[in-house]
């Protein structure tokens, strides 16, 4: 105390003020720097919020049941989906049924969400009163990777009986009639269903994306309301049914950012081997070489590309495939930023709740990371390029201020308007950019935008040219250039391979060009035993697991494994032009590796040659080593070659085994089911 006074008296004295006046400068002084410090903390705590990226929120596993609800009736709708259209159509639909019916509880569901173990399918489905499936068809009819743990513990197990007398149900499927197995998913879902005992609401709806899928949904959809009304609807709900449902346009909350707010950079994390990598969680790689596998003399283009996975925890086997996540080129972007009538240097990120913390609803996609530039959103996260949905006009119409362009989009959304939507959307193949060229008053907010509008840009999935036995620190890519006018006159250029072809590899330079990957596991492999006779098809690009194939046969070889005997069927047009790997596949030859190399050259004699003529001149060899217990595995384009090839097969078994068409039906089924006949086809 005395130091104190003494203190105080001395400024005093210094200052030349009574002891009274310098206690209450000095206090007046220390409570401004007291609100100084506080309002400066403010200060850094709102900053270092508006620092925190936002990232998509994960999806968790769905909790066990809710507890009934007395007078209220459970309706799961579940979905599998590749692209997002299915998960769309499912949350459309819940939030129909949510306006629909007062009755009704809804929940939209993953099918990879559903249940964490197998073992809990059973359990979970047993519970379950009134489902609806959204699944989409992908590649050779397989499904989705969402929904493949799902499908393969529901198909597989044929001795459950009746156990689902309690269930009733509905599918709807999304396929592509191009393909063979069109809707396979759907279809065997919706079988297995009836066999164990559920009851079909409505025949399964099967979707042709080739079309106008969003009509085929509606039209199934408009089908399967009588039934629910039966189902859902209380006596004195019966007059609301008259009232026409009308869809809300999503559109997310979006916070514009200042410039002096760190953006979310999405540096994908270079993590170690307890690091699990999947279509939500890539890791960011370099690309190590990039060459043109093409000669000079050609006017097409093939890019030979190499990931480097060194250090990342990366694995892969040979005859996987791998996600590229690749961006939209400059031109694309710019375009887009021009359209919206926004800087493409706008800091911003976009939210599925309001200000207040509450849900802005059930149909919103999930969101992609944040706070971002407007030309980091364009170029990483938006399809751009493909024809636009039906819902995607509504949403331009809504935002268009000419009443003639207003009207129009409408109408080409519109049952009245299907015609013209297929021949002018569809048949002429126009870009949602060249739509929105079209419409120049329709300029959407950015809520909308990435909502309702554009959908979010897929990975693009590839054939792995490579073994990790031969090469285990590199991802090989063979991909063919995507380049050429579509019917309105414009050059379409392919997102990935386009990306692909401008990649600037580490070889030549330091900066080079990074992507985010992921390997999707196949069931395309050599078979356990090496010594079994192979058979690989595949003209052009759908050499790519072929080359993995032999690599890992080579080193096999090299490390003392003796090998069976192994052709290819290969197909290009010009040898001068585009034979692919030609060195590579000679130098297979030599070194054992490969028994014989068959290459069909579609332009070089008087008529086109392809692989399937090859395979006829060899159609007594081929069917002796499937005879042996050979394999046969053809990769490549599914609406064409691997059709021809496939009915190839079936000429080659009818003739060799003299038999007729039924019994070779059950022979060449009996190879796909032994996984004996294998196909990788897109």
């Amino acid at each position: 105390m005395s130091t104190s006074s003494d203190l105080i008296r001395s400024l005093a004295s210094l200052l030349g003020l009574s002891e009274s006046d310098v206690v209450i400068v000095t206090t007046s002084i220390a409570v401004l720097i007291g609100l100084a410090f506080f309002i400066a903390w403010r200060r850094l705590a709102s900053q270092s919020r508006d620092l925190k990226p936002i990232v998509p929120s994960k999806v968790l596993p769905v909790e066990d049941e809710e507890e009934e609800v007395e007078g209220k009736t459970k309706v799961t709708v579940f979905f599998g989906t590749q692209t997002g259209t299915a998960e769309g159509f499912a949350k459309a639909i819940a939030e129909e049924i949510k306006a629909r019916y007062d009755k009704a509880i809804v929940k939209v569901v993953d099918l990879d969400d559903y249940a964490a173990d197998d073992d809990q399918y059973e359990e979970k489905l047993k519970k379950e009163s009134l489902v609806l499936f959204m699944v989409a068809t992908y590649g050779d009819g397989e499904p989705t990777d969402n929904a493949a743990r799902f499908y393969k513990w529901f198909t597989e197990e044929t001795e459950r009986g009746a156990w689902l007398k309690q269930l009733k149900y509905g599918v709807f499927g999304l396929g592509n009639r191009q393909y063979e197995h069109f809707n396979k998913i759907a279809k065997v879902i919706d079988e297995q269903l009836s066999e164990q005992g559920a009851k079909r609401l409505i025949p399964v709806g099967l979707g042709d994306d080739d079309q106008c899928i969003e009509d085929d949904f509606a039209a199934w959809r408009g089908s399967l309301w009588p039934e629910l009304d039966q189902l859902l609807l209380n006596e004195d709900d019966a007059v609301t049914v008259s009232t026409p449902y009308t869809a809300a346009i999503p559109e997310y909350r979006v916070v514009i950012h200042d410039s002096a707010v760190t953006s979310y950079d999405d540096k994908l994390i270079k993590a170690n081997g307890n690091t699990s990598f999947d279509i939500h969680h890539p890791c960011s790689v370099d690309v190590a070489v990039r060459r043109e596998l093409h000669k000079p003399e050609s006017d097409r283009s093939c890019i030979h590309l190499e990931f480097d996975i060194s250090d990342t925890g990366i694995i892969y086997e040979t005859g996987d495939h791998v996600g590229v996540y690749a961006e939209n080129c400059d031109e694309t972007v710019e375009l887009a930023g021009k359209l919206l009538g926004q800087p493409l240097d706008l800091l911003f990120s976009i939210h599925t709740d309001k200000d207040d913390g509450t849900s802005l609803g059930g149909s919103l996609p999930p969101t992609f990371p944040g706070p971002c530039t407007l030309r980091t959103a364009l170029a990483r996260y938006t399809d751009l390029l493909n024809p636009p949905r039906k819902a995607a006009l509504t949403a331009l119409a809504a935002h268009a201020n000419e009443p003639d362009e207003a009207e129009r989009l409408k109408f080409l959304s519109s049952p009245q308007g299907k015609d013209e939507f297929s021949q002018w959307i569809i048949g002429s193949q126009r870009s949602l950019l060249e739509v929105m060229t079209e419409f120049p008053s329709a300029k959407p907010p950015l809520g909308v935008f990435f909502a309702a509008i554009a959908p979010r840009l897929q990975p693009r999935y590839y054939s792995i040219s490579s073994s990790p036995r031969y090469v285990p620190h590199r991802v090989h890519v063979t991909c063919a250039l995507v380049y050429g006018p579509s019917p309105t006159g414009r050059i379409h250029k392919g997102v990935c391979s386009t990306w692909m072809k401008n990649a600037v590899p580490r070889e030549e330079s330091h900066i080079c060009t990074q992507a985010p990957i992921f390997i999707r596991p196949s069931n395309f492999k050599l078979p356990a035993d090496f010594f079994i006779p192979i058979i690989m098809v595949g003209p052009g690009t759908g050499l790519a697991p072929f080359r993995g194939f032999l690599q890992e046969r080579l080193a096999l070889k090299e490390s003392g494994v003796q090998l069976g005997p192994a052709i290819f069927f290969f197909g290009c047009r010009n040898r001068r032009m585009d034979f692919i790997y030609e060195d590579e596949l000679n130098n297979f030859v030599e070194k054992g590796v490969l028994s014989e190399l068959i290459v069909a050259f579609s332009r070089e004699g008087p008529t086109k040659e392809y692989v399937q003529h090859k395979m006829m001149d060899r159609a007594e060899y081929i069917w002796r080593l499937i005879s042996e217990g050979g394999y046969i595995y053809v990769c490549g384009d599914a609406k064409g070659m691997a059709r021809d090839v496939h009915r190839t097969l079936h000429t080659i078994a009818q003739e060799q085994e003299r038999v007729d068409t039924s019994k070779v039906e059950a022979i060449v089924k009996k190879l796909q089911m032994d996984g004996r006949y294998l196909r990788d086809v897109w």
